[in-house]
């Protein structure tokens, strides 16, 4: 992949991140989905941008979107490489106005994430990496910045995320195994990038996921010299017949 490459796709997500902000200024309306998640105005348009602007960049590679038609098992079975999109995650945080919501795009190739971009729209932060690219950040339209994960020094605090909008009770258990440690609570994506910059260490998920919330987050973190693994320690598995996660950790 090439800078041209990463630059346009940055580009994408901060186009699909201003439409979100500028919708955030108006009155949209919440409509539920199937699942009894909200869906808003916001969440449509950002995958319209996302996917137009995909087809122009690599119409060879197909698209697999949160918020649109999805492809049957027995055709993305065959894929060796596509795009997995979530164009708002954190729908709750959007309705809640408290700005912890992303843009995520990943490339996927051999059912693994290669590459990822989670863009922060609040924060106009570009985050983006994969294991074979290392990790950065652009705010703005500055220059890109190396990013890394930082295990905690002896003796240091562990710093914990957790969901700000999905409680997860099996989470206290493993707390319980911890050395001394804080939770810091946080929406979205953008905990995957707190990790990959150093300002968490660990980041555990037992309550459900899908696909396209995690595949931009592994990538990056993983480029940033993290771990993203089932608890057991296995590759986390993409491009199942369901597209629902199991628990994940997710660590420096």
């Amino acid at each position: 992949m090439t800078t041209l490459d990463i630059r346009a796709l940055c580009g994408i997500a901060r186009h699909a991140g201003r439409e979100i902000l500028r919708i955030a200024e108006t009155s949209f309306a919440i409509d539920t989905k199937d699942d009894n998640s909200p869906v808003t105005i916001a969440d449509k348009t950002a995958d319209e941008i996302i996917r137009q602007a995909l087809a122009t960049l690599s119409p060879d590679i197909p698209v697999l979107s949160e918020e649109s038609a999805q492809t049957a098992y027995d055709i993305r079975k065959t894929w060796t490489r596509y795009w997995l999109v979530d164009p708002l995650d954190g729908t709750k945080e959007f309705i809640k106005k408290n700005g912890e919501y992303t843009v995520n795009i990943a490339l996927m190739e051999k059912n693994s994430p290669a590459f990822g971009v989670i863009h922060v729209p609040t924060k106009d932060t570009c985050y983006f990496g994969g294991a074979s690219h290392g990790a950065l950040r652009i705010i703005g339209t500055g220059h890109p910045t190396p990013i890394r994960t930082r295990k905690p020094a002896p003796g240091e605090t562990v710093v914990v995320a957790a969901s700000r909008s999905h409680p997860d009770p099996n989470l206290q258990d493993f707390l319980r195994t911890l050395p001394p440690h804080r939770l810091l609570i946080a929406g979205s994506a953008y905990k995957f990038c707190l990790l990959a910059q150093g300002d968490i260490h660990l980041y555990p998920r037992f309550n459900p996921t899908m696909e396209w919330d995690t595949a931009a987050g592994q990538a990056i973190v993983e480029g940033a010299g993290g771990v993203f693994t089932t608890p057991d320690g296995a590759p986390f598995p993409y491009n199942k017949p369901s597209l629902r996660n199991g628990p994940f950790l997710a660590r420096a």
